[in-house]
């Protein structure tokens, strides 16, 4: 891989990144209901899910996903479906009133979790990887240390502009102290990752 080629991608990670999506969503709805500390173990979560995608991608897995109507469809109903409950597990979370946090802290583990399969049962991280990341392999090079350049430089960005997504919504809090506040807060971020749940219902596959 060329400089010129890693500097494209580099770019390119970026714009991927700042693209409002489920990860960001989760990463805001985490920071501001738990705090930057908390947050940070979800993100960790989205970094360990998208670069089991970039794997499957790098892989050819990812081509034969897409090229598989039923395979293709069972991840996209997983995505979707799990997206749209851990929207409504935020929508129904009770609202706290004290110490100025909406929501109780679930635990680490699932917190980790949440990331890993939020971006990993994306169907449009998998649409996206197979579609781009060929054009940034150089065949005649080694396979493995290619993904692993591309890997690191895309989880690099990710968690910078994630964090970056998770301290904007932990600044808030002061604004969320109250029960009816917090309240609110859990249904706007429930709403819309049952929103992004549902849409991917329409993502299809890359024509043929």
């Amino acid at each position: 891989m060329s400089l010129e080629t890693w500097w494209t991608f580099f770019f390119a990670a970026w714009a991927i990144a700042l693209s409002p999506g489920s990860g960001a969503v989760l990463s805001m709805s985490h920071g501001l209901s738990y705090g930057m500390a908390r947050a940070s173990i979800t993100i960790l979560g989205l970094q360990a899910g998208l670069m089991a995608v970039l794997l499957v991608a790098g892989a050819g897995l990812g081509a034969l996903l897409i090229a598989s109507e039923t395979a293709f469809s069972v991840v996209k109903v997983v995505g979707a479906l799990y997206l749209i409950w851990i929207g409504l597990q935020q929508w129904r979370s009770p609202a706290a009133s004290q110490g100025g946090q909406a929501v109780a802290p679930m635990p680490a583990r699932r917190r980790f979790l949440s990331g890993v399969l939020t971006n990993a049962t994306n169907p449009k991280g998998i649409v996206f990887m197979v579609a781009v990341l060929p054009q940034f392999i150089d065949p005649s090079r080694p396979l493995g240390l290619q993904l692993l350049i591309l890997g690191a430089t895309m989880s690099a960005v990710d968690l910078t502009v994630m964090h970056g997504y998770a301290l904007l919504a932990a600044r808030m809090q002061r604004w969320f102290r109250s029960e009816r506040a917090g309240r609110w807060q859990n249904r706007f971020f429930g709403g819309v990752l049952m929103a992004v749940g549902a849409a991917l219902f329409f993502v299809r596959r890359t024509p043929h």
